[in-house]
């Protein structure tokens, strides 16, 4: 299985793009492993990742990226509901 975790900064929106393909790809190769397979329980996972990140990034003795852009990934994620 490719590892599906980033350790290091996704670089640009290409990189973002091949991870999210990755992502894609393992869910279609190794989906029943998932432990939120349906959208409902990915989006809940997703939030409450989001909302625990800073005791995430503490265990792993880094800081939330200051500069990180929000607004893309919520544009990005609203316009996945129709976009084609």
């Amino acid at each position: 299985m490719t590892d599906l975790t980033p350790t290091d900064r996704v670089a640009d929106r290409e990189a973002l793009s091949a991870f999210l393909g990755r992502l894609r790809a393992d869910l279609e190769d190794t989906g029943s492993s998932w432990g939120n397979r349906t959208l409902d329980s990915f989006l809940e996972a997703l939030e409450a990742w989001v909302s625990d990140a800073p005791g995430w990034y503490a265990n792993h003795g880094q800081e939330v990226p200051p500069d990180g852009d929000w607004t893309f990934i919520a544009r990005a994620l609203s316009a996945a509901r129709s976009y084609e």
